[in-house]
């Protein structure tokens, strides 16, 4: 498995779209993209003026494909309101039991 840090940041203007396509993109999060990962925490991202211009999270993973393709299958990108996607990674050594909630089912073990 590994750790990947998920930032995506808003087109411009996409507020009123954005709140539309929330239950999707929400639906999406809890399910882990119908399992290509598990989200084990996440939230939006928002500006100087505490408007939503993004969002972030940390994905637990079997391949960096699979979190690119949760990345790219986000209704929130499939609608355009996401502009940029980073994928990081992170080490080895990332403590993910120390994420007590997480937001989608952990995977498997392999």
């Amino acid at each position: 498995m590994a750790f990947f840090l998920m930032r995506c940041l808003n087109n411009p203007d996409v507020h009123e779209l954005r709140e539309q396509i929330r239950p999707e993109h929400r639906a999406w999060v809890s399910s882990g993209g119908n399992g290509l990962v598990s989200v084990l925490i996440g939230s939006a991202l928002v500006d100087d003026e505490s408007r939503s211009c993004g969002n972030f999270g940390i994905l637990e993973a079997k391949s960096r494909a699979d979190a690119e393709d949760f990345a790219e299958g986000d209704p929130f990108r499939r609608a355009g309101i996401v502009a940029t996607i980073e994928l990081t990674p992170l080490p080895d050594t990332f403590q993910a039991g120390r994420i007590s909630e997480p937001m989608s089912p952990r995977l498997p073990a392999d």
